[in-house]
């Protein structure tokens, strides 16, 4: 099994390798500390398997993942990564990953993800599985219900972050203070269950699309 190794981060690189060094069926033929490495590197050296971050400088995994299905669909790609949220585990797996596990998967585990992935199988990490069953099978009556816990002032905080601003902007959009929005979001953030702003933003996206236009 030859495998390359894209992370940005020398550390996880270098434990990898040092576990992977010790697998007689396993060569180490490149490390990438980013996407565009990786893909130059996977030219060079037609790997079986590359374990992908997702989170990379230059180019980040997931557009190298979708460029080495185009150069190189033979290659398996194997995400190993710390985010486990839909807004990446979906775009991950859309993009051609054959596997998803997290950073903190055990050494043997990992080695039988790569093993499964090159003998053609898709591997996702236990919670991954869970996760995505559930996103999936939500009604989406279920996953709208959360926006009755928002006020109308929080409603307008969360549609103005779907469009991109800032607290300043969104602040002078509303004419209340920064603080005030800062508290705002806060309270949206954790009615909705969501992890920052960026998911709010997705959400709040996926809202307008789905819900009919006078009850906006």
């Amino acid at each position: 099994m030859r495998v390359v190794i894209a992370d940005d981060h020398h550390i996880v690189r270098k434990g990898l390798v040092f576990f992977l060094q010790t697998q007689p069926d396993v060569d180490i033929v490149g490390e990438a500390s980013n996407g565009v490495e990786a893909l130059k590197i996977v030219q060079q050296t037609q790997p079986d398997i590359v374990l992908m971050d997702l989170s990379m400088p230059v180019m980040n995994g997931i557009e190298a993942t979708k460029q080495m299905m185009i150069d190189r669909p033979e290659t398996r790609i194997v995400i190993l990564t710390s985010y486990a949220d839909k807004d990446y585990v979906i775009p991950a797996i859309q993009a051609g990953a054959k596997a998803y596990q997290l950073k903190d998967v055990a050494p043997e585990k990992l080695l039988t993800t790569m093993i499964e992935v090159q003998n053609g199988t898709y591997q996702l990490d236990g919670y991954i599985t869970t996760f995505l069953v559930h996103h999936l099978t939500e009604p989406k009556e279920q996953k709208w219900a959360l926006m009755n816990e928002l006020t109308n002032r929080e409603r307008d905080v969360l549609f103005e972050i779907a469009k991109g601003k800032s607290n300043n902007e969104i602040a002078s959009s509303l004419f209340i203070s920064e603080k005030t929005v800062k508290t705002h979001v806060s309270h949206v953030l954790s009615k909705l269950e969501l992890a920052d702003r960026t998911q709010a933003a997705l959400y709040a996206v996926d809202y307008q699309k789905n819900q009919p236009k006078e009850l906006l």
